[in-house]
């Protein structure tokens, strides 16, 4: 929406303020809107969101507990709803680096709720029918409602975005784990051959570690759920309903279709932002988890001549500007730096968290800005992993080829002709260029029976002693 370059006159507790005509936030907002042109950085849509549904839901209860008027409270019910709904978004104009309670946003909601409330009763922009302080904001504090809309649009993020994008990641490299589980190859540790093991097995690895991400994100829509409504200006519930805070939770958590509740410490709930740093660490976790796992695509997919090799990665795009049919594993770069992102938001939330000076923290805007972008990100990359990249894996034959040569199949030797023995044929093979096999036919007594039982990479793939003397 374009705003004109007429104006009008507002006023808030500091006096008038010129305005856009067009605009429906007031005097506060635009007070703001001079103090802190910093960034091109905006609240997301998800916050907004969350932002309308508190005063809606705030609204509601204040008619119910007979505390402001119905007429008022059903045109503010309405303005609300267009704020959810994403129709009042370009009246949001404040910047992340404003106040560090995030007053001015919640003032930008009131200002834009109240006007829009104003015409809905016949009034016009900044004729306070509606007054964004005495009714869109009764029993509320910036300092509670802007915390309690963090953590609102947190968790239905990590609800409706982040979780179902994980569980397709989780399922896809679920079935990549069944199909590629007859694929014996040579595992690594410290970038150097280690004991056989099934490509299928390295996946189990991935769902494992998805499986216990989605776990730890939902240990954290727990201390989201939190919220901090109620406490007003610094904990103690001064100017509001003793039963507001649980009503309004009760309408929140009905709409969203997840539970919210009231905190059982305010006190702590507005002067620290404790729940969420824990739950930025569980994305951070997250982050740390899904770079491995690219990491590791990119290095399997390697090559495909030069490098590992052992899988096929789709082909997405040409991958060089110079060099003819170069294709490379641009999906999984992206998730890389997708999760390097979050690894900094989350450093960004762990400052942050240590600014809740006394009664309040006065880092939130920027907190809230970099734990929305994080949940976000994880969820559109893993989702983009998932389809574009993962799904479309294909194992090569080059995993099995290396395993005869490889020289960690030594290790099943061990327990029949003693470490130091196995030792010296892997010596001896590595510097001969000959196989475990052939080294072993040539320095033991082991018939080629023994040694088809001994240097089974299968056998290997699998817990026990079957190499042993007294396993086999």
């Amino acid at each position: 929406m374009t705003m004109t370059q007429e104006t009008r006159i507002e006023r808030d507790s500091m006096g008038e303020m010129q305005v856009p005509i067009d605009a429906y936030y007031g005097a506060s907002t635009q007070r703001a809107v001079l103090n802190f042109p910093i960034s091109s950085l905006r609240f997301p849509r998800a916050f907004i969101r969350a932002l309308g549904q508190i005063k809606q839901a705030a609204a509601q209860t204040n008619e119910e507990l007979g505390t402001v008027d119905g007429a008022i409270t059903e045109a503010i019910v309405k303005a609300a709803q267009e704020v959810i709904d994403g129709k009042l978004d370009a009246h949001f104009v404040l910047d992340i680096f404003q106040t560090g309670s995030g007053t001015s946003t919640n003032m930008n909601a009131n200002e834009v709720i109240a006007n829009r409330a104003s015409e809905l009763l016949g009034g016009s922009r900044g004729s306070r029918k509606v007054h964004p302080n005495d009714h869109v904001n009764f029993g509320q504090s910036s300092n509670d409602v802007i915390p309690s809309a963090m953590h609102l649009s947190a968790l239905v993020s990590i609800e409706k975005d982040l979780v179902p994008a994980l569980q397709e990641l989780q399922q896809a490299l679920q079935e990549k784990a069944d199909e590629f589980m007859p694929v014996i190859k040579t595992g690594r540790t410290h970038l150097q051959d280690a004991t056989p093991i099934r490509l299928g097995q390295e996946f189990l690895g991935y769902v494992g570690q998805i499986e216990r991400g989605i776990a730890r994100v939902r240990h954290a829509q727990g201390e989201l759920a939190e919220l901090a409504l109620g406490g007003t200006a610094v904990g103690t519930g001064v100017n509001t309903h003793p039963e507001f805070s649980a009503h309004v939770c009760q309408r929140l958590s009905r709409v969203n279709g997840i539970e919210v509740r009231e905190t059982s410490n305010h006190f702590q709930a507005q002067s620290t932002l404790d729940n969420v740093v824990e739950a930025s660490g569980a994305l951070n976790t997250l982050a740390v988890s899904l770079m491995k796992i690219a990491n590791d695509i990119r290095w399997l997919g390697s090559g495909p001549r030069a490098g590992i090799g052992e899988i096929e990665l789709p082909a997405v795009q040409p991958g060089s500007s110079i060099m003819p049919g170069k294709v490379n594993p641009v999906i999984a770069e992206s998730v890389c730096m997708v999760c390097a992102q979050v690894m900094g938001n989350h450093t960004t939330i762990t400052v942050a968290g240590q600014a809740g000076n006394f009664e309040i923290n006065v880092m939130m805007p920027v907190t809230a800005y970099n734990l929305l972008q994080s949940i976000e990100l994880l969820a559109a990359s893993a989702r983009n992993f998932t389809r574009q990249c993962i799904k479309g894996l294909k194992a090569t034959t080059k995993g099995p080829e290396m395993v005869e040569r490889g020289l960690a199949i030594c290790t099943s030797l061990a327990p029949v002709i003693g470490y130091d023995a196995a030792a010296a044929i892997s010596k001896e093979a590595h510097k001969t260029g000959k196989t475990i096999r052939e080294v072993t036919r040539e320095k033991t007594d082991l018939s080629e029976a023994d040694l088809d039982r001994i240097l089974d990479p299968s056998s290997m793939t699998r817990p026990g002693l079957d190499g042993g003397p007294t396993a086999g």
